[in-house]
């Protein structure tokens, strides 16, 4: 007879990794037994419970199946064709019986490199060629080093993002912001071979056609630009796809998203660029950018496409704020600027409560001022005030004595009532004019004047305007009723951002709470102590993947915000520090994934992904929910290549 005993729940995954291989075979109906050794801690046979049952179960019936980049792959093809497939091309690090078996002997040199070889030849390959790949004086360290690694890309897909995530570090401002600004600016000369799709407005009536020349069947994860508003550096046109292509590395790396179920698109209708207008060499459309029911008009027959082929992508976007009214409920999408830097921003402004000393419950008695009124501002301005009043009960009273918190200042200077044309986005926001009368402002007064009366607790950059905290505006905030007011240089790259990390500890002081857009590094204040500057990163696209959720809810935006800004100890925010380091990225994501996933089912919108269904998703518990998160992140490992003849 077998015998059967009762083992904690922190014994699993050893459990899992002991037997899985020979349980994956069983039927997932049949009840099995297991035969455990006589420990001597254990001292009576029992039944397992139902629940440490199906966490078993759950984790030995898909051990084999979820589990993303560790299952052998067949392909279509040998020789030369297989070495010149990124996808596929392991280098070096093929073995001799993969050599064999897809007719390589010959073709490569007799060594086989483990992977720890192929880093450490790249990386020494990487310091060498640094200062030979760049493209005269102009040229800087990091595009060079941009170029490096894009060659990496082309040939090795899977060694590429192997050296990114080793080293996430020092490449994240490479592969993006702020280096991804400056690629956008000169993609028509480092264009060598086509990645992602290009669709424009000469494409009418096509778009339907052309998303089945993609050759992927499944595609979860699409980055969609019109090249209309490039990280404040503004009307890029065509070249503005180096931002989707970027975007998408870091949801790789960071998130693991399988790079082979990604999508970077470039959506052209023209451009208002006169520059691009009269370079001859300029990739895309030379006409100007088409707007009002023109522009909709090819935007709906692409989400219509796109949706037509792959029904469970998620398309994210970084159109108006309008836009994302328009699709939000009919598809499954969300905004980066509106959504993305939201959830950013107001995990950050709930960990500075933190670092006040402050539970996070408290964050509806802080005073803010917002500088700019873009998409971006808006969009956190609409979550933090959404935030604020489910604090305080979420109801009616709650989220009008929530705004009551903001005040927002755009190029015309302070937003009240009195303003003509005001947008309709902003008016929410716009304050009383009997209030600021009272408080000594008017209206279109300036950020100075408004920093020094409201005296706030958070300073607020969306403007992409560089310099914009100028040394009389961070005087003012001196002035801060706060014991530890927080700046946030939000915008990017990092030329546009509202300060710098030496400006602002310099002149507020030591005991601020500094986090910016774009990566900066930490400010030395002597004796000792550290200046830390935060950088904030979108990460919720891999929980709504795992969800299977239709819409990006608010609700699943705040689970989000809330898992990020809980994520850093208390000795961490009492020093300033309220975002994770980037080192960090992959567990954070999984943290948040889940929390993502728990607020999509406690919503009834979890819809599951793949062999996970909707059921039992619902299923999971915490713990169980963590390992589903973890199982579908895929890994830059080598799988074993079958050739199949097609």
């Amino acid at each position: 007879r077998a015998s059967l005993w009762l083992l904690p729940r922190s014994l699993l995954p050893q459990l899992y990794r002991a037997y899985s291989r020979s349980l994956n075979s069983l039927h997932p109906t049949c009840f099995f037994l297991i035969r455990a050794k006589k420990m001597s801690n254990f001292s009576r046979q029992i039944r397992f419970s139902s629940s440490v049952f199906r966490g078993l179960q759950y984790r030995i019936s898909r051990s084999f199946t979820t589990i993303e980049g560790h299952r052998p792959t067949i392909v279509h093809k040998q020789g030369l064709d297989i070495l010149h497939d990124p996808w596929f091309n392991k280098g070096t690090a093929f073995s001799m019986t993969e050599r064999d078996r897809l007719e390589l002997r010959g073709l490569l040199p007799p060594n086989v490199m483990s992977n720890e070889q192929q880093i450490e030849r790249f990386m020494a390959d990487l310091k060498r060629l640094e200062v030979n790949a760049r493209d005269g004086p102009s040229d800087t360290n990091s595009l060079a080093k941009w170029r490096i690694l894009n060659r990496l890309h082309d040939r090795n897909e899977t060694m590429y993002y192997k050296v990114l995530i080793a080293k996430i570090e020092e490449y994240a401002p490479i592969v993006y912001t702020p280096t991804v600004g400056l690629v956008c600016q000169k993609y028509s000369g480092l264009f060598r071979r086509p990645r992602g799709m290009y669709f424009s407005a000469a494409d009418r009536g096509e778009m339907m056609s052309m998303v089945y020349n993609w050759p992927a069947d499944q595609v979860d994860m699409i980055v969609v630009t019109d090249g209309s508003r490039i990280l404040g550096l503004g009307d890029l046109g065509v070249q503005g796809i180096g931002i989707a292509i970027g975007k998408l590395d870091l949801y790789v790396a960071a998130a693991g998203i399988n790079p082979q179920r990604v999508l970077p698109i470039m959506i052209d209708v023209g451009t208002n660029n006169e520059a691009l207008l009269k370079d001859p060499l300029y990739l895309g459309l030379q006409q100007h950018r088409l707007d009002g029911e023109e522009y909709i008009a090819v935007i709906d027959e692409f989400m219509e496409a796109v949706f037509t082929r792959w029904p469970h992508v998620i398309v994210q976007s970084k159109w108006a704020f309008k836009l994302l009214q328009r699709y939000r409920n009919s598809y499954r999408m969300f905004n980066d600027d509106v959504q993305g830097t939201a959830g950013v921003a107001i995990a950050g402004l709930l960990g500075a409560v933190r670092a006040q000393g402050k539970p996070m419950i408290d964050f509806p008695k802080q005073k803010i001022v917002v500088a700019g009124a873009g998409s971006a501002g808006i969009g956190v301005l609409n979550a933090a005030r959404k935030t604020m009043a489910r604090m305080l009960g979420n109801n009616e009273l709650a989220y009008e004595s929530a705004g009551s918190q903001f005040w927002v200042v755009d190029a015309k200077g302070l937003v009240t009532e009195e303003r003509e044309d005001i947008d309709n986005d902003a008016k929410p926001f716009a304050r009383k004019t009997k209030e600021i009368g009272r408080q000594g402002l008017r209206e279109g007064a300036s950020l100075a004047e408004v920093v020094r009366e409201v005296k706030p607790d958070v300073l607020l950059g969306l403007s992409a305007v560089g310099g914009l905290f100028s040394k009389e505006v961070l005087e003012a905030l001196r002035g801060s009723t706060s014991t530890r007011p927080a700046i946030f240089a939000m915008s990017n790259p990092t030329t546009n951002a509202e300060c710098t990390p030496e400006e602002a500890f310099s002149i507020v002081g030591e005991n601020i709470i500094f986090a910016s857009g774009s990566p900066f590094t930490d400010v030395d204040l002597g004796n000792g102590h550290i200046g830390h500057c935060n950088q904030g990163n979108n990460i919720i696209g891999l929980g709504t993947l795992l969800s299977g959720s239709r819409i990006v809810s608010d609700g699943m935006l705040q689970a989000a915000a809330e898992c990020l800004a809980a994520y850093m100890t208390e000795e961490e925010v009492l020093k300033g520090i309220i975002y994770p380091s980037i080192s960090s990225i992959r567990d954070i994501t999984k943290q948040v994934a889940a929390a993502v996933i728990s607020e999509a089912i406690e919503e009834d919108l979890a819809e599951g992904y793949r062999e996970m269904d909707a059921r039992e998703l619902c299923k999971l518990n915490k713990d169980e929910i963590l390992c589903y998160v973890e199982d579908n992140m895929w890994n830059p490992d080598y799988p074993t290549l079958i050739y199949k003849k097609d």
